[in-house]
Parts: C-alpha cells; structure tokens; sequence
C-alpha cells in the first residue's frame, strides 16, 4: 500500500508531465490499491493552497483588476515587483505566482482524472468529475488552454489541450452527466447545486471565453443561466443572509443562509495556515492590529467612492470580532482603534489613521497607513492559525446576480433591477433607479469585492483593459490571457504560447 500510495503522489507532484506510466500500478494485487473515498479528501486538501492563499488564484484574480491593490511599502512588500506587476499588468510568463496557480489546478486535474481508474462509488466519482471541471474552469478563465488527459491516457504521452471551445463543451458535459449522481447536501462538498452554478458560470462567460476582445451573449445561453437559477432559487433552500458577513464568519457553515459551496476548514485542525482564509485579513492588518497582520494590500479609494454610506458591505461593527480587537468588518478606514476605543499608532508613533490615497510604490514616514484596509472574513480568535471560516466558492447572492444580468443582457432590464435593488435592501442601501451595464459591473463589485471574480467579471463587461487608479493608461490585448508559464511550454509541445507573450 505504501509503495502504490508513493507512485500516485510522485505522478500527482508533477501535473500534467511525468514519466510514470499506468501499467507501474497494473502489477499490484487489487486488495493494495488506494481508497477512492481517502483519495477524494485528500483532492478536497490540494485545493486549499491554489484557491485560499493570498499569492495564487486569489491574486491572479483581484490584485489585476480596480479593488485590490499590493503597494510595496518602503522595504516591505517590494518583492522584486511581483504584485506590482499584476496590478499593472506587466506580468510576463515566468511570473512565479501565475505559474504555481498554472501548475496547481493542473494537479487537481490530474488527480481527479486518476482517482477514477479505482473504481469508485457513483458519489465519489461524480464529486470528482464535479472538482475537476471546476479546476478546468479556473485554468480556462485564466489561460485560455487546457492541458488535459482522458481516463485511462498513458502517462508517457504528453497531455493533449483543449481549446477553449473544447474546455467549455466538456465542463457542461461533465455537469450534464454528474447531475443525478451528486449529492444535494452538505455545503462543503461538491454538489447538485454547485453545479448548476457552475453551469451558469460556464454559460455567462461563454461568449467573452470565445472571444474575449468582444464578449458576445446568445440570448439561448442567457435563457438557460435565468432557467438554471430558477431552480436554485424555488428550491427554498437559501435567502440573502440577514447579516451579510455571516456568509464568510468562522461559523459560517452553521448561520450562513446564502453558501452553496464552500471548502471545510476545521478550527485548529486544517485550512493550511499561511495558505489559508486567514491570509484574507492578515494581508490587510497593520502590524500594531490584533491580530498583527502583515501590513500589505489595500482596496482602491476609486473603488471605495463607489458605495453608498449606508451600505453593509461598506462596513459594520461584527459580534465576535469587533469587541475583542476593535476592528469593523469590511473597508477600515481612517483612525483604528482597539477594543476599549483607545487609537491605535503605527511603528513610528503616528495615528494609525488608514488614508484612501494610495500609491502603487509607498516612500515617506505615512507608508504604513496609505491605502483602505479589507477584513471581509471575519477574524476566527479562537483556533490559532487553522481558522474556522469555510472558504466560499458559490453563495445564492451570485445566483441571483447571474439571474440579473442574464435578463439584463436578454432585455428585460426591469427584472434585472428588481433583482439587483432585492439584494441592495438586504445589504441595507436604497434602490437604484436604472439599471445597465456600468451599475451592473459596479453593483457585482460591491457585492463580491475581494472574493476572486472581479478579473472575470471585468473581462464579461469589456473593461479589463481599461486604465484605472494606480495602473496608469489601458493594457495590450493580451493581457486578456495570461501567459503559459515557461516552464509549462517546454515540457509539453502541445501548449502554445498565448497571443503577446
């Protein structure tokens, strides 16, 4: 057993290339082989460090749009310009943090794949088929191309790669086929309902996956999105939550009403520590903040002009974190204080007053509190490192916005608002008056800041391009895909490199 537990993590170290072929575990009597059901958590685990760390899909996705910025802070945060490079869109393809995300959702695809060949149970096997279209979906989102191998591939062979098309007719295949056999509950595994969103996701980017310099939307594919979410909607299984921080709480998999999918993270057992959920706050926090956080990213003040005062999402006061420590959920901006109200200093002494001004490249004696902060989990301080809040990949209020703007783009404009103004009276805002494709981009902004779709959402409404705060005049075409990483390219010849790079 550990001899065939020692083959399939040599093959699941390197991805997509490898040497191992499938006849090394023929030899091996049937009794020694793994377990299906071991090998599906351990594929839950793989994902923490690719979707949850604040350097992998989560940076790809927010540090290259208009909310997140990562300022290097005199000598602090500077590293070699790797998050500079993202926010100004000068990335290139031996870009460290691009090439682990390329490798990492690679993996999950090989190991979902190779589970299969176990024989697995109809659940397990539609729960990984259901993860594995998710990891294609990210890599397709990303890059454009897939490397992929079909069941049973010799794995001497070089991994053939799907096109964007081919990417797209698989994950709807895939979710198609799976359906019946997922389970409907709980949240944190793959499930009916994750894969409708999924779908839906799927059929919204459609046409900017196709052509991404003219996002295009067929009126079919919108009909099946609206059609899609109906189901999830009359299921009466979810509602906007009453506290909209409840959704990524530490207890989140017990009081949230609006998480569809989320990965389990158990307080003081998992979540990767540095690699987890917890870097969501501790990448904000200064130093002189309990916890004591690493002093880095910020959102922009472009970007924190565009909610209204009376907005939840804005910030509040949060049971559980705000009378130990001080600290508001959501944006923290101006003077910080600590649980008692006493203002807090930076490390020289000065007010830590955080400011909306903000520069890609901090100097002076105020570079520690340039820049508005972003606690959106709320702190877990009670389970050290591994914290307790479930990392949230689908929740109903995306449901309901991908309803919206379905309807929107298919020309009922007055069903898209009267969704979009359902959410702003539970977030506690007032009514928008219209609705088009600007309030709709922005509204998605305020709803899901700091989550990892804003790269996406930019790129569906054409604006990924534009010049925004910080980054200075609008971007070359190609950055609408990120390189191949080098690497990548020279070990298998089927992947070519993107446009521009």
């Amino acid at each position: 057993m550990k001899k065939y537990l020692f083959l399939f993590f040599i093959a699941l170290s390197v991805g997509s290339c490898t040497d191992l072929t499938e006849e090394l575990r023929e030899d091996l009597p049937e009794t020694e082989k793994p377990d299906p059901t071991a090998l599906l958590q351990s594929v839950y685990s793989s994902m923490i460090l690719p979707y949850q760390d604040q350097s992998r899909l989560w940076a790809a996705q927010e540090h290259t749009g208009d909310a997140v910025l990562g300022p290097t802070r005199g000598g602090d945060w500077d590293d070699n310009g790797i998050w500079r490079s993202l926010h100004n869109h000068s990335w290139d393809a031996d870009h460290d943090f691009l090439r682990g995300t390329f490798s990492e959702l690679l993996q999950i695809v090989f190991a979902t794949t190779n589970l299969l060949q176990f024989e697995p149970t109809a659940d397990v096997a539609a729960q990984s088929r259901m993860i594995r279209a998710f990891a294609v979906s990210s890599v397709l989102d990303g890059w454009g191309q897939v490397p992929y191998r079909q069941e049973g591939t010799s794995l001497l062979e070089d991994a053939s790669v799907l096109s964007s098309q081919e990417a797209i007719d698989l994950i709807l295949s895939e979710v198609d086929a799976i359906m019946a056999d997922l389970p409907a509950a709980p949240v944190n595994r793959a499930n009916k309902d994750a894969a409708k969103v999924l779908k839906m996701k799927t059929l919204l980017n459609k046409g900017m996956y196709l052509n991404r310099a003219a996002p295009t939307f067929d009126a079919g594919d919108m009909n099946a999105v609206i059609a899609l979410a109906d189901e999830i909607i009359n299921s009466g299984s979810y509602s906007l939550a009453t506290n909209y921080y409840d959704n990524f709480a530490p207890n989140n998999d017990a009081i949230s009403t609006e998480n569809i999918w989320t990965a389990e993270n158990v307080g003081g057992v998992n979540g990767g520590a540095g690699n987890s959920v917890r870097s969501r706050w501790f990448c904000s926090l200064h130093y002189n903040q309990n916890p004591s956080g690493w002093n880095g990213f910020a959102t922009l003040g472009d970007f924190y002009s565009a909610f209204d005062d009376d907005d939840l999402r804005k910030g509040a006061e949060y049971a559980g974190m705000t009378e130990v420590s001080g600290i508001r959920a959501g944006f923290l901006v101006g003077q910080q204080v600590d649980q008692e109200g006493n203002a807090l200093e930076d490390r020289n002494g000065n007010p830590l007053a955080f400011t909306p001004e903000v520069a890609l490249s901090e100097t002076g004696s105020n570079l520690e509190v340039t820049g508005i902060r972003v606690v959106k989990y709320p702190i877990d301080y009670n389970n050290g490192d591994n914290v307790d809040n479930d990392y949230v990949y689908y929740r109903y209020a995306d449901v309901l916005m991908m309803k919206a703007e379905a309807l929107m783009r298919n020309g009922d404009s007055a069903g898209a608002l009267a969704i979009v103004n359902e959410i702003r009276a539970s977030r506690g805002t007032s009514a928008l008056s219209s609705i088009d494709a600007d309030i709709m981009i922005a509204e998605r902004g305020r709803e899901f800041y700091w989550e990892g779709f804003r790269r996406t959402d930019l790129l569906r409404f054409g604006k990924f391009l534009d010049a925004w705060q910080e980054k200075g005049g609008a971007s070359g075409s190609e950055r609408l895909v990120f390189p191949i990483p080098s690497g990548s390219l020279a070990s298998n010849p089927n992947l070519k490199q993107n446009d521009g790079y």
